[in-house]
């Protein structure tokens, strides 16, 4: 009897750390990575445009490198400060027990990344490398030392900007022919929207550990503004998603179809409630920030099928005069 209950023990242990590296691995929020690319690939198939998709299947995987290499970082960052030690044992510093493994993999990502947008910008415009370096940039202002800004409540406008204009016009510019000049226009209006609802997910991520932030001098937007009036922003983060992408539909530049950004409603609409009568207690809203992150693939998703179904509707994507 003791070997048997030796031998459920450990297999309950397996089982436990198999949840806590999916939980570190955290797979699902790659689609921040993914969705510039999908809504440029959209864009450009709604206006009748050829895509390059050997360039764009690089350019997902350098992309996937580099959020591998944020994420990594960002658990190394939050390891020294203290701010894991308690209330997150899905850290990967914390699986792994020290941070140099963390270190060596992180650093590794980087590098492969940055070297497979070398490889693409060769073959697009330099500007493609630039852009992604100020990505890369905003993502470590966001926790790393000695800047810290995401401690002063400042990662969300640096998420915007990162996941927004600057990698949207980056893969508008990895499809498209090598001579055109960099999308400006183009891509704030395709990625404004989705961009915003891809900040939604960083700030749905503080509600459920406001104390520990708080404690160790971490002023997220929630701690500052308090569970219940951080709350009462999500609806906004939401229409201000949604205004942004149907905006360009009411213009007469984008069809219809693009309207199928409204797939993401049904998890905005459960997300909302669920912040709005539990904001204040932290274990019943740990996955609020997956239900922002269903919002945010759904409604890229729809935006970008909805793009490139333009065409067949007889209401292609107009090109910016």
């Amino acid at each position: 009897m003791p070997d048997q209950q030796a031998v459920v023990t450990l297999h309950s242990r397996a089982d436990e750390r198999r949840l806590l590296w999916k939980a570190a691995i955290k797979w699902p929020m790659y689609s921040v990575a993914v969705m510039p690319l999908l809504l440029a690939v959209g864009w450009r198939l709604g206006a009748g445009l050829t895509v390059r998709w050997g360039q764009a299947l690089v350019f997902l995987l350098a992309a996937v490198l580099l959020l591998v290499w944020e994420n990594l970082s960002n658990d190394l960052f939050d390891a020294e400060t203290g701010i894991d030690d308690q209330g997150k044992p899905h850290s990967v510093v914390a699986l792994i027990g020290r941070p140099r493994p963390v270190r060596r993999l992180a650093i590794s990502a980087l590098l492969g990344g940055l070297l497979l947008m070398v490889l693409i910008a060769s073959g697009s415009s330099l500007a493609v490398l630039l852009l992604v370096l100020a990505s890369c940039g905003l993502g470590y202002l966001y926790q790393g030392p000695p800047f810290r800004l995401g401690y002063l409540g400042l990662g969300e406008p640096l998420c915007w900007m990162a996941f927004g204009p600057l990698a949207t016009a980056a893969a508008l510019l990895v499809i498209a022919p090598a001579a055109e000049a960099v999308p400006w226009g183009s891509a704030l209006v395709l990625g404004s929207g989705p961009a915003l609802a891809t900040t939604l997910v960083l700030f749905c991520s503080h509600f459920h550990q406001v104390e520990q932030d708080s404690a160790h001098g971490k002023q997220s937007p929630v701690v500052r503004l308090g569970t219940a009036r951080a709350a009462s922003l999500v609806p906004w983060f939401v229409a201000g998603t949604l205004a942004l992408e149907w905006a360009p539909v009411l213009h007469g530049d984008w069809p219809l179809s693009a309207l199928l950004g409204a797939l993401g409603l049904p998890a905005a609409s459960s997300l909302i409630r669920l912040l709005r009568f539990h904001h204040h207690e932290p274990e019943r809203i740990t996955g609020s920030k997956f239900l922002a992150l269903r919002f945010q693939v759904l409604n890229g998703l729809g935006l970008s099928i909805g793009l490139a179904l333009g065409p067949w509707l007889g209401s292609p994507v107009l090109l910016p005069g």
